[in-house]
């Protein structure tokens, strides 16, 4: 049986627990606020942490290699070298397929050179591979690639018109076509010595393609055999020209004969025209004896 007092007792504790609880909320509120943002933060955290360790292997980026390189770079090499390149995959988790590319268009590739792993073989380098890129890329995301240029190096190569005719007066051009890397040094010679150039008659023009001399109004001394010398750290390389001046041909003008020829037609035309009275009385006189002679 419970008593007066007991109940008495039950109700004060209930109170006093009433009491504290309010009191604590009243004079912590902003610290339970506090640490259950931050509570709720940590989760946030735990759970993006959780994503990214269990996202799909495919969202790892893929990394292509050229012979070991993960960049892109210049191979130096020589005429007549073979050259092998190796592109590879790395960080794959699946099979992926390569394409190879020789500038703007595409090579080739056999059925089981294209998965994770593709070479390519350049054999009898020729100046004519100079500067060409051949670049590697994913099949299935072709922006990831890398490149490799070749950089040919190889002695000078001269060319042009050897035989040159001109007549005294005329303007002449002697082009010495030139391929070569590392580029030559270039020098016009005059037979056998370095040409002396003469202001307002010799003009030399110079490109990564050519050597061009321009002489002005030839002159007979311009005669000879002109020599274009490239010059590298290797080797020297020279190509002859050949100029002949002749005589300026004299010309007969046409033109002032042609009319001469037609004043001196017209005025024997008329001559004739004028005389053409006498010229028939002359032709009856001769006619009239031979008529009275007839019997």
């Amino acid at each position: 049986m419970v008593t007066g007092k007991g109940v008495s007792s039950q109700k004060e504790k209930r109170l006093a627990k009433e009491v504290s609880f309010s009191e604590l909320s009243r004079s912590d509120l902003n610290s339970l606020k506090m640490a259950w943002k931050t509570s709720g933060l940590m989760q946030m955290c735990r759970f993006l942490l959780l994503v990214i360790l269990f996202l799909p292997h495919e969202m790892t980026s893929s990394v292509l290699t050229v012979n070991g390189k993960t960049e892109n770079y210049i191979l130096d090499t020589e005429l007549g070298f073979e050259e092998s390149l190796k592109c590879a995959v790395q960080n794959h988790t699946r099979e992926e397929e390569l394409l190879w590319y020789r500038g703007e268009g595409r090579v080739d590739l056999k059925s089981g050179n294209k998965i994770n792993s593709s070479s390519v073989c350049v054999t009898s380098i020729s100046e004519n591979d100079n500067g060409i890129t051949f670049t590697c890329k994913l099949q299935k995301n072709q922006s990831v690639s890398i490149s490799v240029v070749l950089n040919v190096t190889f002695p000078p190569l001269l060319s042009g018109n050897d035989l040159q005719t001109a007549e005294e007066g005329n303007d002449v051009k002697l082009v010495c076509n030139v391929k070569s890397n590392p580029q030559a040094q270039m020098t016009w010679y005059k037979d056998g010595s370095i040409l002396n150039l003469e202001k307002d008659h010799h003009q030399i023009q110079q490109t990564s393609e050519y050597l061009q001399l321009s002489i002005t109004k030839v002159k007979k001394s311009d005669n000879g055999t002109y020599s274009c010398t490239a010059i590298t750290f290797t080797e020297r390389k020279t190509k002859d020209f050949h100029l002949i001046v002749k005589d300026k041909a004299v010309t007969i003008p046409i033109e002032p004969i042609v009319a001469a020829c037609i004043v001196v037609f017209l005025t024997l035309c008329f001559g004739l025209l004028a005389r053409r009275k006498r010229i028939m009385k002359l032709c009856i006189k001769d006619k009239a004896p031979q008529n009275g002679t007839a019997l």
